[in-house]
C-alpha cells in the first residue's frame, strides 16, 4: 500500500524498480474534429453538419463538402480513427519488442551482437521514415518509425557496455526497464541526444515521447548516481523525483509557448513530468495535518492548471490526489463524525454554484484576466481555449 500525501489509501502504485516499478500506459488519443463558439469547444460531426443541411443553414453539397475539407486536413492530426489505431497499435507493439518485451534470449546475441542488431533496426527504422515521409506523405506512420529509431539508442549502448565488461556481475538489459541502477544513465543521456537529433531532423511531436521516457527514468537513476546508496529509506528519491518532474513540467510548459502556433510537442513531457512531481509528492510521509491541506491545495492549483492550459493530465492527478485527501479525512480524521458526509455535500454543491456562476461571466472574467498575461502567454491560453 501506498501513502498518498502522507495518510493510507485504497489504491495504490506499484513501487519496484529495485522498489519502483515503471508502470505506463503509453497512448494517445483524439475525437471528431472541435470548433469554437462563444468561448466554449463543440464537437463537430458529419451528422452535425447534416442536421444543419436540413434545417436550411447551409445546403447538402456544402455539408458534404465542408466535411471532405475537415477530413481530409485531420488526416495527419493523431486522432481515436480506426486507421490511427492501428498505426500506433503496430508501432507500439515494436517498440515494446525492443524494449519492454525484450526476452532473455537476446543476451546469447552477446554486447556486440545486440549493438549491431540495433543499428540494423534503427537503418531500417531510418530508412521508412524517410519511405513514409517523402514517398507516401504519411507523418503519423512517419513519426512512429522515427520514434522507434530512438527507442533503440539504449539497447545499443548496452551492447556497446555489454561488449565492454560493464554488465559482468549478470544485470540484462530487459532489468533497464524495471529496476533502477545508476549506470543507465549512460544509456539515457545518449537516448535524450538521439532524441534531440532527430527532433532537429524530422519535427515530429510523436519522437517527444521517448523523450519524456527516458526524463522519467532518468529522475528514477539520477538519485543514486549523485547519492550512492545513502537513500535506502527512498526520502531522497522522492525529493529528487518531485523537483525533477517539476523541472520536465515546467520544460513542457517552455514547449507549449514556443510551438503554440505549432503541432503539440508538450503533451508527452506534460505527462511524464506531471507524474513524476505528483508521484513523489504523493508519496511523501507527514503526520503533519497541515502538511496534508497544502498537498490538498496543491492538487487543486493543478487542476486549475489543467482547465487554464487545456491539459487533462494536470486535472486528472489533481482529482487523485483531491480525492486521497478526502479520504484520509474520512477514514482518519472525522471517521466517527455523523456531519463530516454533510458537509462535504454542502460544500459539493457550492462548488457547482460556483462553477454556474463561471459559465455566466466566463467571457467578461476570462478576456480581463488574459489582458494581465504576457502575450506569448495569452496567445497559448487562447489557443487551448
Amino acid at each position: 500500500m501506498t501513502h498518498i500525501g502522507g495518510y493510507p489509501h485504497e489504491f495504490s502504485l506499484s513501487v519496484e524498480r529495485t522498489g519502483w516499478k515503471r508502470h505506463r500506459s503509453i497512448t494517445d488519443c483524439g475525437g471528431p474534429p472541435l470548433t469554437k463558439a462563444f468561448g466554449v469547444y463543440m464537437e463537430l460531426n458529419r451528422s452535425t453538419l447534416k442536421e444543419a443541411a436540413d434545417r436550411g443553414l447551409i445546403s447538402h453539397q456544402q455539408a458534404e463538402n465542408l466535411w471532405g475539407f475537415l477530413a481530409e486536413r485531420g488526416t495527419d492530426t493523431p486522432s481515436f480513427r480506426f486507421t490511427h489505431v492501428l498505426y500506433y497499435l503496430g508501432g507500439l507493439i515494436a517498440i515494446g519488442a525492443m524494449s519492454l518485451f525484450m526476452t532473455l534470449g537476446w543476451e546469447r546475441f552477446g554486447g556486440w551482437g545486440l549493438f549491431f542488431i540495433a543499428i540494423a533496426y534503427a537503418a531500417a527504422g531510418l530508412w521508412l521514415t524517410e519511405f513514409f515521409l517523402n514517398r507516401l506523405r504519411l507523418l503519423i506512420p512517419a513519426g512512429i518509425t522515427a520514434a522507434f529509431v530512438v527507442v533503440l539508442t539504449p539497447l545499443a549502448v548496452y551492447g556497446i557496455q555489454a561488449a565492454l565488461g560493464w554488465w559482468a556481475e549478470g544485470r540484462v538489459y530487459r532489468e533497464y526497464h524495471t529496476h533502477i541502477d545508476w549506470r543507465w544513465m549512460f544509456m539515457e543521456f545518449s537516448t535524450l541526444a538521439c532524441g534531440a537529433a532527430m527532433l532537429w531532423r524530422y519535427r515530429f511531436p510523436f519522437l517527444v515521447m521517448p523523450v519524456a521516457v527516458t526524463l522519467w527514468y532518468m529522475s528514477m537513476d539520477l538519485t543514486p548516481f549523485l547519492f550512492g546508496e545513502a537513500d535506502s529509506t527512498w526520502e531522497l528519491r522522492k525529493f529528487v523525483s518531485l523537483w525533477f518532474g517539476l523541472l520536465i513540467a515546467l520544460l513542457a510548459f517552455w514547449a507549449d509557448i514556443r510551438t503554440r502556433h505549432d503541432k503539440d510537442y508538450a503533451f508527452w513531457l506534460y505527462l511524464f513530468g506531471v507524474f513524476a512531481f505528483w508521484g513523489g509528492l504523493s508519496m511523501m510521509r507527514s503526520d503533519s495535518e497541515l502538511s496534508k491541506f497544502v498537498y490538498l491545495c496543491i492538487n487543486l492549483l493543478m487542476i486549475v492548471a489543467g482547465a487554464v492550459l487545456s491539459r487533462r493530465v494536470f486535472a486528472v492527478f489533481g482529482g487523485l490526489g483531491a480525492a486521497g485527501y478526502l479520504g484520509h479525512l474520512a477514514h482518519e480524521v472525522f471517521k466517527d463524525s455523523m456531519m463530516f458526509p454533510f458537509v462535504l455535500t454542502i460544500i459539493g454543491l457550492g462548488v457547482i454554484y460556483l462553477g454556474v456562476l463561471w459559465q455566466r461571466h466566463e467571457e467578461a472574467v476570462s478576456v480581463r484576466l488574459r489582458g494581465l498575461l504576457p502575450t506569448p502567454i495569452r496567445e497559448l491560453v487562447e489557443r487551448r481555449h
